[in-house]
């Protein structure tokens, strides 16, 4: 396949990208490690979040729950099934596909905020129903054992450099899948819902069963992402799992400031989020209060986001979704 310079450029660069994150354990230290795969889970959640509102219209401020979920599957599996955490993982993010097949059946019977504040009641109950599970902890929560962890690997760094490389693959299995999705068929079919959804029903477009199969997919991977989330923290707690503010508020806010609708978007809205993390954590209340008054003012500046103050005068595209009509 011939490539033009442009996408030659683009191959490179991201080429060069994958290449130095893949050797991280060769020159990151512990705690940079560590920052990275929060980096890339967050990341993982974000272009997640950015499917299903961005590009299928289905506002959801409960995906905690399938963050929370994924977690406690994995603890289950691992320690009552007896699963390797290699298994237990991917597993975690099958059942927690299953469990969203119902869920959706409630929540795609409300329709706009009434659909955004029922996936979060949905999540509140998964919460309080896992707090009264005395097996997993209660409300207390419970922690991993320690030969769980050790199993995955001979020695401690061989186990964080195992954890970072799981956590970019399925960052990279997210970006490039969704990626890969919006330039077929079906992301014909969710920009389609996303610009017009009345039009695309009239021209033939399954509207709800595509929101359904997107609204089940991103369950199950988000469950893969609570699942390493909580193995990264060795310990689950109902509070920590379903946490709206963790898993929802701070991914919104890193969509929303990045460009929602675009793939770009929510990377450039993961760095600045880590970087003002970095600088502001330590404010208390106030952090929460400027991470808002940074976002409406970004917002007001530009309604796609940084991304799309970035290419407002120019034609530049990292992941390009358009498909050329071959003649």
């Amino acid at each position: 396949m011939h490539l033009s310079g442009p996408n030659m450029l683009r191959a490179a660069f991201l080429g060069i990208v994958i290449l130095t994150l893949l050797s991280g354990p060769y020159w990151a230290d512990r705690g940079t490690m560590r920052l990275l795969i929060e980096a890339f889970y967050f990341l993982a959640l974000a272009q997640l979040w950015n499917l299903l509102a961005g590009y299928s219209g289905l506002i959801s401020v409960g995906q905690q729950a399938f963050v929370g979920l994924g977690g406690y599957i994995l603890f289950t599996l691992t320690m009552f099934a007896g699963l390797p955490v290699l298994v237990a993982l991917p597993l975690a993010g099958v059942l927690t596909g299953i469990l969203a097949f119902p869920t959706a059946l409630v929540a795609f019977r409300l329709s706009g905020p009434y659909f955004a504040i029922g996936t979060w009641v949905i999540a509140e109950v998964f919460r309080l129903s896992f707090a009264q599970i005395g097996s997993l902890g209660g409300g207390s929560g419970i922690s991993l054992p320690t030969n769980i962890v050790r199993d995955m690997a001979d020695g401690r760094a061989a186990r964080e450099s195992l954890t970072y490389w799981i956590a970019l693959a399925i960052m990279l299995a997210v970006v490039f899948g969704i990626w890969l999705l919006m330039r077929s068929r079906i992301g014909l079919g969710l920009g389609a819902i996303r610009d017009n959804q009345e039009a695309a029903n009239s021209v033939g477009v399954r509207t709800t069963y595509l929101k359904f199969a997107v609204f089940v997919g991103t369950a199950a991977m988000t469950g893969v992402i609570g699942g390493l989330i909580f193995l990264q923290k060795l310990r689950i707690t109902p509070e920590a799992a379903f946490s709206v503010n963790d898993w929802s508020v701070l991914v919104i806010f890193i969509v929303v400031i990045g460009g929602i609708g675009t793939l770009e978007g929510p990377i450039i809205g993961c760095i600045l989020f880590f970087v003002l993390r970095e600088f502001l954590a330590d404010l208390g209340s106030w952090y929460m209060v400027i991470l808002g008054a940074i976002s409406v003012a970004i917002m007001l500046l530009e309604p796609r986001g940084l991304w799309g103050l970035i290419t407002r005068n120019r034609k530049l595209t990292v992941f390009p979704t358009a498909r050329r009509i071959e003649h």
